[in-house]
């Protein structure tokens, strides 16, 4: 399957709350297994307390579905509870992949 598009979601977390953004991002992992159209997906810790959601779709359709989806109102939810500001969503366009 090829990827076209795909996401960037920085998360600055309040302080205190790294272990349960940690837990918070395994438990997603199970979520996206259920979108088809989730070619791939990665959380990432890039600081003490900036993680990251990068993620790619065949196309527009599946990205919307994604944010439509399970992990974009788990996000939601948690939100303030979790995070520092709102999350930073960044629409990505894929100029060119690897995949296995």
């Amino acid at each position: 399957m090829s990827v076209a598009v795909g996401l960037l979601v920085t998360l600055e977390v309040q302080p205190g709350k790294e272990d349960d953004v940690e837990e918070f991002l395994d438990a997603g992992r199970s979520l996206v297994g259920e979108e088809p159209a989730t070619v791939a997906w990665f959380a990432v810790k890039l600081g003490p307390t900036t993680f990251a959601i990068v993620d790619f779709f065949p196309d527009d359709a599946g990205r919307t579905a994604h944010l439509q989806g399970k992990v974009g109102q788990a996000l939601g939810e948690k939100a303030d509870e979790l995070f520092a500001k709102a999350p930073d969503i960044v629409q990505l366009d894929v100029l060119a992949s690897k995949l296995p």
